[in-house]
């Protein structure tokens, strides 16, 4: 059944060139069957885990990831360019140079995948007022990057604090691009952890498991590509 409604807008994107570094602030970003252009295409492997379900080095056991920055040395084209990673100290260091793995610790090594290095789904979506009624719970502001999302909506009309769970099930045409909303996203203690400080706040994710089933946001796949930018308006197309 064909709805149509729009729902919202997109206020910020944001891809993560190396799984569980920081991210990277967009104004537009081609999407692609995979996701986001150079989303998540890196990861780095922690020495002894390749075998187990989750041999990721993470900001569970290296918050501190959140002050590696990486780039593309040539950003219009992600999918093929050199990926450069800006340290806490400042150094300028190739993603696949052995000084950047032997920083990092744990015996780290870093893979490529050309599809992402995804948990679940290659699209994360999460909205301003999910944010902000998480807030209520932990009664203090929340830098919003912490929940690390590709895509960052402020919905319209809507009375609940959490609209993007009622989407859930529905085709999402942003911009050029459409979307399906497939789940909830279940979380982790990684959103303890405040991007900018770097400190634990337990209550995030506690108050996240005791009010939302442990869930916050929602994960999303391609149904087809195409440009999205900040400020394109978000429409239900089916249900």
């Amino acid at each position: 059944m064909m709805d149509n409604r729009e729902v919202g807008r997109v206020v910020a994107l944001f891809r993560y060139p190396v799984k569980s570094m920081c991210g990277e602030d967009l104004q537009s970003v081609k999407v692609g069957w995979h996701g986001f252009a150079g989303d998540r295409r890196w990861a780095f492997v922690r020495a002894g885990t390749e075998r187990s379900d989750f041999p990721w080095l993470t900001i569970r056991e290296r918050p501190e990831m959140w002050r590696y920055r990486p780039y593309f040395a040539e950003p219009e084209k992600p999918d093929s360019s050199v990926t450069m990673v800006r340290t806490p100290s400042g150094d300028e260091l190739d993603v696949v140079d052995e000084a950047l793995a032997r920083e990092l610790g744990a015996g780290a090594r870093v893979i490529k995948q050309g599809r992402g290095v995804f948990d679940t789904f290659p699209l994360s979506m999460i909205s301003t007022q999910t944010v902000a009624g998480l807030e209520g719970y932990v009664g203090s502001e929340l830098d919003r990057r912490r929940f690390r999302p590709n895509i960052l909506v402020e919905a319209t009309n809507s009375s609940s604090e959490f609209p993007e769970d009622g989407w859930i099930g529905n085709t999402l045409r942003i911009g050029e691009m459409k979307m399906r909303l497939d789940k909830r996203d279940k979380r982790c203690v990684t959103i303890n952890v405040d991007p900018t400080t770097i400190t634990k706040n337990a209550e995030v994710l506690r108050a996240v498991a005791q009010q939302r089933q442990s869930c916050l946001g929602v994960y999303g796949s391609v149904v087809q590509p195409g440009n999205l930018a900040v400020g394109d308006s978000i429409f239900i197309e089916s249900r």
